[in-house]
């Protein structure tokens, strides 16, 4: 195990990378997606099934743990590895986003955000300097900078406002986190589509330093092609030998398009979401489980996928157990949503240090063509 957090780029393939996360809980291989673990669970997974996906890393959420069961009782238990009984790396956002998305229930300044809980109204301040405290808390090998991520679309003003206050809230999150060896902390770069304020944020995240940095404020409802028009230089104007992490994407061709454009990490509820909804995400697209058609199918969700859910149960199954509301449907629909969201990644690692990006990408995006894309 290593000692310190580090990051050693392998091989590229255009703009696409593959390397490898050190940290002294484990590697992380990028391209890495990260499940979400929002309440200390990824639901309806236990931690050595996640594992057995391939997944390295997982994602936990500030805002919703400060609140339930709080960081103090989480550290005073032994921190969140020992509480989830997760022994690898895990990484924890912020809590910005979730207080910026907390319409009518705070009020923003200078020093943070002040809110109230969508669980039981009760009153809580979020700083810089308190994001990090709950972050250290929970014990979390890579932290993430507290800031302001508005919705898209906004006006350039908005966003110019907005990318300042968190490049000012980003250098005192940087001292807050202080010198914690193993420990890694990642800047979070803003200003919408807006190139010129991309660039603006990159270099005032660079001259403050971090062990990695984060595409901030997309797959805000800004839509594919405007995201991607994002990615063709956002990633581009942050340091090439450091980890650069897309926030809450995505769908598997979100996915895709980010790794090629430069993106070494992810993150999204979506698998996992999808999963306890009845919607399962294969090689030749989306299969809705709820639908008639399935009623007395005997095929698999995939006849290549080597998960418990393709290897051990029929469509008709999976139909029966989602409407008969049983527990296990969840269960088998995340496993193979999140053990098909890493083969994807292991698949694009493959091909970067092969050389064959391209040709592996024509071929995931001709297997979604060919169809089993269903409507919801």
């Amino acid at each position: 195990m290593a000692e310190r957090f580090s990051f050693e780029l392998k091989a590229t393939d255009g703009r696409a990378r593959t390397g490898v996360i050190s940290t002294p809980r484990g590697e992380v291989r990028t391209p890495a997606f990260m499940p979400v673990g929002t309440a200390a669970t990824v639901k309806a997974m236990m931690p050595e099934s996640l594992r057995a996906t391939g997944a390295d890393i997982l994602l936990g959420n500030t805002y919703h743990l400060m609140l339930r069961p709080t960081a103090e009782r989480i550290d005073a238990l032994g921190g969140l590895h020992g509480f989830m009984n997760w022994d690898r790396p895990i990484l924890t956002d912020s809590g910005g986003f979730q207080v910026m998305s907390l319409a009518g229930l705070r009020r923003l300044n200078e020093k943070g955000v002040e809110f109230k809980s969508h669980i039981d109204g009760s009153k809580h301040f979020l700083s810089p300097e308190r994001s990090m405290e709950i972050q250290r808390l929970l014990g979390s090998d890579i932290v993430m900078c507290f800031d302001e991520c508005p919705a898209l679309p906004a006006d350039r003003a908005r966003i110019e406002e907005s990318m300042e206050l968190s490049m000012r809230w980003a250098a005192r999150s940087r001292d807050a986190f202080g010198d914690r060896p193993g420990r890694a902390l990642f800047g979070i770069q803003q200003g919408g589509l807006e190139e010129d304020l991309r660039g603006r944020s990159a270099e005032a995240l660079q001259s403050i330093g971090f062990e990695g940095y984060a595409v901030g404020g997309l797959a805000v409802g800004e839509g594919q092609e405007a995201m991607f028009g994002c990615l063709d230089y956002a990633p581009e104007q942050l340091p090439r030998d450091k980890p650069r992490y897309l926030m809450g994407v995505g769908k598997p061709d979100d996915i895709v398009g980010a790794v090629k454009r430069g993106i070494d990490m992810m993150d999204c509820v979506l698998p996992s979401r999808s999963g306890r909804t009845g919607q399962a995400f294969t090689r030749r697209g989306v299969v809705n489980i709820k639908n008639a058609r399935h009623a007395n199918d005997p095929r698999p969700l995939d006849e290549d996928c080597t998960c418990p859910a393709c290897t051990g149960y029929s469509r008709a199954y999976l139909h029966h157990v989602y409407r008969a509301g049983e527990m296990i449907s969840g269960m088998l629909l995340t496993w193979h949503n999140l053990h098909y969201f890493q083969e994807i990644m292991a698949g694009m690692r493959g091909a970067i240090a092969a050389g064959t990006f391209e040709a592996w990408e024509a071929d995931f995006h001709a297997g979604r063509a060919a169809g089993d894309i269903e409507p919801v």
